[in-house]
Order: C-alpha cells, then structure tokens, then sequence
C-alpha cells in the first residue's frame, strides 16, 4: 500500500516536472526571438572590446556570430516572404546592407544593423503572440456540454450536438450553453458577458436566453433556437477575429513603401556598380567601393531608430502613468484620435448599484425601515438585495434582525414576515402598480427618470417606502470627459441599458450623445459608424461584450480591472482604472508623432547628403559609416526625450 503510493507520488511529481519543463521550453520558443536580438547585442559588445584589444580575428567571430543569431529569424522571414510574394522587402535589403558591410571591412556596423532590425521583429513578434489570446479566453465561457431531456431522460451531451428544439435543463450557477427560449420556471440571468449590465434580468416562460450567461437561481427548460454555430456569443467571437484580421491603412501603406524602397536602393547599388566604370572612367575597385559605401548610406537604419526608441520612450512614460500600451502603431493612432465611445457600466460608471434615496410614508422611522426590509433581503441572492444589505451595514452601522419566514419569488422580489408583520419587497408590480404610481405624488417616476432603479416595500396598509439605486458615475468621469473635449474629441456612450437609464447618466457626465438598449453586435455596427464620419475612432470598454467592438475601433482602450478579455483584446490598458488617463495619452502620442516627424525628416535629408556626396566622391567610407551611425545617435536621442514627463 504505501510502495504504492510512494509510487503515485512519484510518477506525480514527475508529471509535474514535465508540465514545468514543457512551460519553460514554451516560454523560450514564445521569446526566441528577442532572446536571439539581446544575444546579438552582447556579441557586438564583445566584438568591439576585443577589437580595442587588437584581437581582431576574435572580434570579427564575434560580430559573425551576431550576424547569424540576430539576423536568422528575419533573414529566414524575409526570404520566405519574397519567394511566397515573389518581392524583395526591407529585410533583405537589411541582409544586403549587413553584408555589404562585412565587405569593405565594417562588420561591427553590420552587426549593428542587423541587432536593431532583429529587436524591432522581435518586440512585434511578441505583440502579436499576445493579441491572440483573447480568443482562447472567450473560448472558456463557452460551455462544453449540456443536460439534453430527451424523453424525461436527463442526458450529458456535447453542445455542438445540440439541434433546434432540443429541451435542455440549465441548473442554478450553470452558463447557458446555446440560445434559446425559456420554457419551463423562472430566473434571474446574469447577462453580463453579454450586455455587460451588473444587473441580472429576470426571465419568464417565453424570454430568449443566450449562450453565455449564468442562471443565478432556479432550474429552468430552454428550447434551444440557434445552433451552437450561430450563438450570440460565438458571433462576438467570430467579429473579434474579424476585426483582428483586418490591416490598417497605415499598414497597407507600409508595405506598398516597402517594396519600392527595396527596389529602388537596390537598383541604385546596381547601377553605381557598373555604370561610374564606363561613364565617369572609375576604376573597377572604385565603383565597387562606392557602390558598397551606398548600401551602407542607404540602408534604412536611422529611419527604424526614428521610430522605435521614440515608441519604446513614450511607451515606458505611460506605462509610469498606469497607461499600458501594446504596441507603437496602437500609440500612434491614438494622436489623430476624432472620436471616443465608452462603455458605461464599469467604465463611465463604478459598474455596482449602490443606494442613492430611501423614500418612507408619513410617520416611518426612514433608519427603521431600512433596517427592516435589509433583514428581510439578507436571505435573497439578487445583487440589489446585497447592495441594499451592505448600505445598512457598512454605511449605516445598523443590525440587522431575523426574519420568521422569507420566500424567494424570482423575477419579482421577496415576501418575508419579520415581528409578526408581512412584508412585501420588490418590483412595483409586485408590491402593487397602482399603489406605486401614485406614492408620494410619483416620486419613483422622477427617480427613475434621474436613472435609478426603484425597489418597493409594502405592507397590509400600502406602500411603506421605496428605496432607489443607481450605477454612479466614477469620480474622475466628469473630468475625462471634459478634459477629451478640450481636445477637440467627440464622446459618445454605448450601453445596454434602458434609453431612460441611459439619459440620465450621459446627462450626468455631460456626454455628446449615447446609445442605448446595445447588444455586442450593435455596438460594432455604431463603431463602424463613427469611423465611416471620422478619421480615428476609440472604444473604451472593461467586459466581454466589449471585446468585439474594442477590436474594430481604431484604438481599444481597456479598464485595468476589467475581464480578461476585453484587457487581450484592447491595444491600450488603463492599470489604475483612471479615465483622465485616456486624454494624457492622446497628449503623449501627439508628442511622440511630432518628434518622429522630425527624426524621419532628418534622417531622409542625412541619408540623401551622404548619397549624394558619394556619388561626388566627396565622402569616404569612415566618414559615411561616422555620417550614418551619427544621425542613428541623433534620432535616438531626440526620441529618447519622450521619457520625461510633460
């Protein structure tokens, strides 16, 4: 018996090691590439001190080994692409120029080149691999098996085996695998990874359900309508993918420039090769010189500089802001930004409904009363009931009684017997219409006006009183909102919620204009609008039914404390869930557009002087190397200015 369990706790802790062994090699292949680039960089620090040291055949191993570990990822992405697209790109220029380097004797300036070149492919590479994410993260709300009734038989199946107008069982706690249209009991559904409203909605016999969303209390019968294929929440999939998969202009630009650039450098190096011998009356060893000393002047290597340590400058300077940025393109965009829409509940809003009146007939004690019907509602899991409990206990310090007898009605509210008296607590259906219509001259009416949710609490004589909660606003909502306009932005709200609800807090946070009642899909559609009208377009969002519309905008602005979704899917993140945040960052990237303008101006007119110095035979090769590699030093710097804070 225990040789037997030792052995079990072997092979355990083998299976473990192996999990570990495998994480690490992930890891390593995940980072192979910017491993390589940072070994690379060691290999030319090394070079260069050896070199110092007059050991130059050491140096010279030194810089070849950069070569090869630095530049294979991106030789080998640049030779597939050519022959799968049958063009030279930039990478093979930066593969000709190194080369050309090692030539005429400067293999530490190749080396160089191919180190810079190899820790940009690699920082996007790594980019990329975490955009992808998400979608696994959607995958794992997605149910994998269903309770089928099948004859009165309760059956375990695969949800993709669902058919239209199979009957399944979806218990309490349980995520709706399909949807589908409820046929049997009633519930309150949280449908938060849908509409992402904190609040569950009640269901009846007859209400569509969706995939996705969890049963909060009692068994209920769906009659499943869609195949798991079509579902709701396989479509926010589906457009997360779309809109991934999209390029952006600025891309499609890049590329076409790409393919010209290489061309043309090349053409040039080829032409300097021959024609200076029979027309200018060079000799061979001349035009082969400046024909080299071209590919080096040429080569792209302060125009990468111009951009990413200005990127990576301006990126760490957010990141000490608590504004996490994915990638530089994502920074950039954000200068030109026209538009902003928000989700509210969680972004605008503190995303929990908290108690913002109590209302009591004549002659009630309001503190009583609170504290009777908190006792009564600290047996219901409806999350109104808790915030009404934790008002009373956290805020009010009062203590709460047991109740003699408390009945659930889902859908509706509580009816609960505390000091030998009945009490009624819930919907003004509930509690009775008429006798809530008319409390205090209509007061719930202009409450819900301002946005509230109303909950009644009657007795055999009425109304006792009402008590309203709303999703306030975050304190800092007014001021990003005002500080965005100040900027020249259009603000815009998208929301689940009622359009009532939705006017009164866009009202409160002085918003240009809402959108209410939005479904994920909706939200995509009015995002697709708004870039149809401007330029650039930003969503901000913190849930899953925000990750589709995060992913079309322009720039996807995500909460820091929102799903894990909508953080994979966002370009931009918001660590400490600060708005005033978002206009900073429009600042920032204003800033960094401006100093790479001119780094690329700069380097452009260094790079056509020494060109055309060369071809004067007005320049030689330690002054085109000092010329190239100086302007290099100079964006860097320039760039390098964005690390200070404004």
């Amino acid at each position: 018996m225990n040789s037997g369990i030792k052995a079990l706790s072997q092979e355990t802790e083998v299976t473990q090691n192996e999990q570990q062994h495998f994480t690490v090699l992930g890891k390593l292949k995940e980072h192979a590439e910017l491993i390589a680039a940072l070994v690379s960089g060691l290999l030319i620090i090394a070079g260069y001190i050896l070199s110092k040291t007059n050991a130059d055949t050491l140096s010279i191993v030194m810089f070849i080994s950069a070569f090869v570990i630095g530049g294979f990822a991106k030789a080998k992405e640049g030779i597939e692409d050519t022959i799968e697209s049958k063009e030279l790109n930039v990478e093979m220029l930066m593969i000709f120029a190194a080369i050309g380097s090692a030539i005429i004797g400067y293999w530490m300036e190749g080396a160089i080149l191919i180190f810079i070149f190899a820790l940009s492919g690699a920082l996007e590479t790594y980019t990329m691999n975490k955009s992808h994410r998400e979608i696994s993260s959607l995958m794992e709300l997605q149910p994998e098996q269903a309770t089928l009734i099948s004859n009165g038989v309760h059956k375990i199946v695969k949800v993709a085996s669902l058919q239209i107008g199979d009957n399944i069982l979806i218990r309490p706690g349980e995520r709706v695998p399909a949807d589908g249209k409820l046929v049997r009991g009633q519930t309150n559904i949280d449908e938060s990874a849908i509409s992402g409203e904190s609040i569950p909605v009640s269901k009846m016999t007859g209400d569509v359900v969706f995939a996705g969303t969890v049963n909060i209390q009692g068994s209920i019968t769906v009659e499943v309508t869609k195949e798991s294929s079509d579902t709701l929440f396989q479509k926010i999939i589906q457009l997360v993918q779309n809109a991934q998969s999209e390029k952006s202009p600025s891309q499609l630009f890049i590329e076409k420039f790409e393919g010209a650039y290489v061309k043309c450098v090349l053409a040039a190096v080829a032409l300097m090769m021959f024609l200076p011998y029979f027309l200018l009356g060079w000799t061979w060893t001349e035009t082969f010189y400046r024909a080299m000393i071209l590919l080096v002047v040429a080569s792209p290597c302060a125009l990468v500089a111009s951009i990413m340590p200005a990127t990576l400058s301006a990126i760490s300077t957010g990141a000490r802001q608590g504004i996490l940025f994915k990638g530089g393109i994502h920074l950039e965009q954000l200068g030109n930004l026209e538009a902003i829409a928000f989700d509210k509940t969680g972004t605008l809003t503190n995303g929990k409904p908290e108690v913002t009146s109590i209302v009591v007939r004549e002659g009630i004690d309001e503190a009583k009363f609170i504290q009777q019907v908190a006792s009564i509602e600290q047996h219901s899991t409806h999350p109104l009931a808790k915030s009404i409990v934790t008002h009373a206990q956290q805020k009010l310090q009062l203590e709460l009684l047991q109740p003699d007898g408390i009945e659930d009605i889902p859908g509706w509210g509580v009816v609960g017997t505390l000091q030998s008296r009945e009490w009624k607590i819930g919907k003004a259906e509930f509690v009775g219409q008429e006798l809530a219509d008319h409390f205090q001259e209509g007061v719930a009416s202009c409450l819900a006006e301002e946005g509230n949710t109303v909950v009644f609490a009657s007795d055999s004589n009425g109304i006792i009183g009402l008590i309203a909660l709303k999703d306030t606003i975050r304190k800092d909502t007014v001021d990003s909102i005002k500080a965005l306009k100040k900027l020249g932005i259009h603000t815009l709200m998208l929301t689940g919620d009622s359009q009532r609800t939705a006017s009164a807090i866009a009202r409160e946070c002085n918003i240009d204009g809402f959108k209410a009642e939005c479904l994920p899909e909706q939200k995509v559609d009015y995002i697709k609008e708004l870039k149809e009208k401007y330029t650039s377009v930003a969503m901000v969002g913190d849930g899953i039914n925000d990750a589709p519309a995060l992913a079309t905008a322009n720039v996807g602005i995500a909460m820091g404390e929102g799903t894990d979704v909508a953080l994979e899917t966002a370009d931009i993140v918001l660590m400490k869930n600060d708005l005033t945040r978002i206009a900073e960052a429009v600042e920032l990237s204003k800033r960094m557009n401006r100093i790479i303008k001119q780094n690329i101006i700069f380097s452009i007119t260094v790079i056509m002087l020494l060109i055309c110095s060369n071809f004067l035979q007005i320049i030689d090769l330690p002054f085109g190397v000092i010329g190239h590699e100086g302007s290099t030093i100079l964006v860097i710097l320039n760039g390098l200015r964005l690390l200070r804070s404004k």
